[in-house]
């Protein structure tokens, strides 16, 4: 439809909505499509759409152009019908004559000649996806009252590289207000191909795979278009790839550079030369997800104050390869480098990471490049340079990368992250010019949990405090299993008028410990629940507790007398003594109280054999793995004081032999607030399998650490997955597996309140001063523990503000909280903080001689 000049410059600009293959796919990506153009219709911009091929016919192409049986031909002909008559079907939309004719067109000619010997003539096939979407496109938008004008990409962009080829094109970016004239004349609505430019005479080249993103980008630049929306099948960028770590964050703001690296470096949701082409043209870049369209998303865009923040992400790349040089003549050999590396360029092979000393050089190869893994094309690049130096070859390694702002304030913080490669093979370290990644090259079998343990100890810190994360992959895409509204919510007034009486305090809901012990003792594959009671020692919590059938673990002789003195009676093989560098005395007082003792180290069992000789222990094992949300709630691996290492195993079982010490049970924990149900089946599997050692052993205490949701919305731990995954593990027979968690027990159960006592604005921070702090609360400070932080008063009020908020305490570290968004609070206000009932009161000091928050149970 063409419009007057006058409609034209009514529009304000352009806006380029790109879609991918799996939001073209899906009949419901269609609302999603139209309900976009129409929304930027009605705020007066211009629309261009870009769009991918249907998922799956990409793919169907590519073995179609090899394809020399007639059969396999049909085959796959049809399945690219089939995928579009499917979409058609579910639309309830008939494909127009336009549809039909190139459908008929791919069955013709070009087919015939299959296989395809030249690059043009695969370029060609290859660039009826697009042409087949987009057509398509047309009639479905039409059927709900669109007008879309079909442009031919290959008209739009032209191929203009001077090393371009039909399989790898590119193409000028430049602002082209002619072309966004012309289009605007001639309509609002336009629709066109990802991945094709027109090549010499026309003909169809192509960007290369995932050029749909660049299609988009360029487009976006020559329009000045603002936005560049592309729309995928995740909600943006994520702070590490969500198939290994379910509780990466969103990243909510990036610059340009962040994107590009995390792009380059292995964030495949977008092509790395799209985030360049926005940079250069300034035009704003959003990731949005067609499957959740009111998730906002990854915007990208010119470094901010939001962008600022250190460590953004970890991103990971398989299918590496490395070239390692050697020559020891090299060191101060003038042109070494520059010889070696044209063997590169003769090879078409292009460098990635480079590591340099005085005698050896070691590079990856690009690997998104063609020839990057042939093993053809290695052999040839070896024997050439082997006239220069001694050449090592090294495949399928996996570069990990740590992605942000100034990477280098981390570096401090690395030595206690890498541990987990203590005993595993580095290839190379890299940090890139730009100051913004930081990358190992490892062996693959080491790569996941390398990404996952790096996560856990950097990211995830990073992420609770700092701006632009948002929710995890884990709370916008799982099945959420949520609880009812908290307990603190209905008694809010009860609440406040405590707080006002009494000042700061703590505040139990014994009925919400009833609920996670009951939760806890139906669990059908575990046999024993003992409550960690350092978490949270109150008398009334302990008989709630015993009454719900659960026993006690306790960490020193105090608390076992403590238990005593709260549930006389109380049966003392009810209780786990697990001391951790105690003195000698301790263990001879846990037997005396009749408790189970648990030994943790070789030490006391060698040095003082006489104590445990004759009776039964449990052993702690540290099964060299830990999980958590802090490096210090990590309570597994050579960086923890915990647990009995595995190689001195076999040596304290021959000592167990001689002096009658009767190990009955085993025990592990590896770390707290843990979200995957399967590391419990993992512990499970490797204490059996040391019962060779241990014939005696009749229980397996996999300890605690279960997650408790820290945000609104995030999903409970999924106890029957985790019970579930026990139930799996063959070999048990007739031995118990006991838990013993704390935190999931009690966290809920209990909140902190207290009142504000000022509020102070220093530049662009606001600072909520509270009546109490890390004397009453120190797990943000000495965890980065997240809590969720309420102004009890203003309940359902905006959140306006962006406050820091702050105890009294002197010392810098005493905040609760940073970056929470909360209503204008003033003095007075009650403030909340949320999952207090364990490691609150426990952990709290007189520092500064300020008593903490007392306790009342309700």
């Amino acid at each position: 439809m063409r419009r007057s000049e006058s409609m034209s410059q009514e529009l304000n600009g352009w806006r380029v909505l790109k879609f991918g293959g799996t939001s073209v796919a899906n009949p419901a990506g269609w609302d999603v499509i139209c309900g976009q153009v129409e929304a930027a219709s009605q705020a007066g911009q211009n629309v261009l759409v870009v769009l991918s091929a249907l998922s799956g016919v990409t793919n169907a192409l590519t073995a179609l152009c090899d394809a020399a049986d007639p059969g396999g031909r049909e085959a796959l002909l049809g399945d690219i019908g089939d995928r579009h008559r499917a979409l058609c079907d579910a639309l309830d939309v008939a494909p127009g004559d336009a549809f039909n004719a190139l459908m008929s067109e791919l069955r013709g000619p070009l087919t015939a000649r299959l296989p395809l010997d030249s690059d043009a003539a695969r370029a060609e096939l290859l660039g009826y996806g697009e042409r087949l979407s987009t057509t398509l496109a047309i009639d479905i938008m039409a059927a709900r009252g669109q007008q879309p004008l079909l442009q031919d990409a290959r008209q739009l962009l032209r191929a203009s590289g001077e090393h371009d080829s039909p399989l790898s094109a590119s193409c000028d970016a430049s602002a082209d207000p002619a072309m966004a004239d012309r289009l605007a004349a001639q309509g609002a609505v336009h629709v066109t191909q990802g991945f094709l430019v027109g090549g010499p005479g026309g003909a169809t080249w192509l960007l290369g795979r995932g050029g749909s993103d660049t299609s988009a980008a360029t487009l976006a630049a020559r329009l000045s278009a603002d936005p560049l929306e592309i729309w995928t099948d995740v909600p943006g960028i994520f702070t590490a790839d969500p198939r290994l770590v379910p509780d990466a964050r969103l990243l909510l703001d990036l610059s340009y550079g962040e994107a590009q690296e995390l792009a380059s470096m292995g964030a495949k949701v977008l092509h790395p030369p799209s985030v360049r082409i926005c940079k250069e043209a300034g035009v704003p870049l959003h990731i949005r997800d067609t499957t959740r369209p009111a998730v906002r998303g990854t915007a990208v865009g010119p470094r901010s104050p939001a962008t600022e923040a250190g460590l953004k992400g970890i991103v990971h790349r398989g299918n590496i390869t490395l070239v390692m040089m050697e020559n020891p003549a090299m060191w101060r050999q003038v042109g070494f480098l520059a010889a070696a590396f044209g063997v590169f360029r003769d090879h078409g092979l292009s460098i990635d990471l480079i590591s340099t000393s005085e005698s050896s050089v070691t590079v990856s190869l690009d690997p998104g490049r063609h020839g990057a893994g042939s093993r053809e094309v290695l052999a040839q690049l070896t024997e050439s340079l082997s006239k220069l130096c001694t050449v090592q070859v090294v495949t399928g390694c996996v570069s990990v990368s740590l992605v942000g702002n100034q990477i280098r304030t981390i570096l401090g913080r690395l030595s206690e992250a890498l541990d987990v490669l203590h005993d595993r093979k580095v290839y190379m370290v890299t940090q890139s010019a730009n100051d913004l990644n930081l990358t190992l090259v490892v062996e693959a079998e080491s790569a996941d949990r390398l990404v996952q343990h790096l996560h856990q100890t950097l990211v995830a810190q990073e992420a609770d405090t700092a701006p632009g994360f948002g929710d995890s992959w884990r709370e916008l895409t799982g099945p959420v299993d949520t609880i009812d509204a908290p307990w603190w919510q209905r008694r809010a007034e009860e609440l406040l008028a405590l707080s006002r009486e009494r000042g700061p305090l703590y505040v139990y809901d014994v009925a919400t410990v009833e609920a996670a012990a009951g939760r806890l003792t139906a669990l059908n594959h575990v046999d024993r629940v003992l409550y960690a009671m350092k978490a949270n020692n109150h008398p009334e919590i302990l008989r709630a507790l015993h009454a719900a059938g659960v026993g006690f673990d306790c960490v020193s002789v105090a608390e076992i007398e403590h238990i005593h003195a709260v549930i006389p009676g109380i049966d003392p093989a009810e209780v786990l003594f697990t001391p951790n560098f105690s003195g000698q005395s301790e263990y001879e007082k846990g037997f005396e109280l009749g408790a189970r003792v648990t030994v943790d180290n070789a030490w006391p069992l060698r040095q003082w054999t006489e104590t445990f000789a004759g009776r039964d222990v449990f052993l702690r094992v540290d099964l060299a793995f830990g999980h958590g949300h802090h490096s210090k709630v990590v309570t597994s691996g050579a960086r923890s004081k915990f647990g009995i290492e595995m190689a001195q195993l076999e040596s304290l079982a021959a000592l167990a032999r001689e002096h009658d010490i009767r190990v009955v049970g085993l025990h592990a924990h590896t770390g707290s607030g843990v979200h995957t149900a399967d590391v419990w089946s993992e512990q499970l599997k490797r204490l059996l399998a040391l019962r060779e050692l241990f014939p005696a052993v009749k229980v397996i205490d996999l300890g605690g650490g279960l997650g408790v949701p820290e945000r609104p919305g995030q999903p409970v731990f999924d106890l029957a997955a985790m019970d579930a995954a026990i139930g799996t593990v063959e070999g048990r027979g007739d031995v118990q597996v006991w838990i013993e968690p704390g935190r999931y027990l009690v966290a809920e159960s209990g909140v902190l309140v207290a009142p504000v006592t000022q509020v102070k604005e220093k530049g662009s921070h606001r600072y909520l001063g509270l009546a109490t702090g890390m004397n009453s609360l120190i797990r943000p400070a000495l965890y980065d523990a997240h809590h969720e932080i309420i102004n009890l008063d203003r309940l359902g009020d905006p959140a306006s503000c962006r406050y820091t908020v702050v105890g009294p305490i002197c010392e810098s570290g005493d905040i609760l909280g940073e970056a929470r968004h909360l209503p204008e609070s003033t003095e007075g206000d009650i403030m909340l903080i949320a999952n207090a009932g364990a490691y609150g009161r426990t952990m709290s000091s007189r520092y500064n001689l300020r008593e903490p928050a007392a306790e009342v149970v309700i």
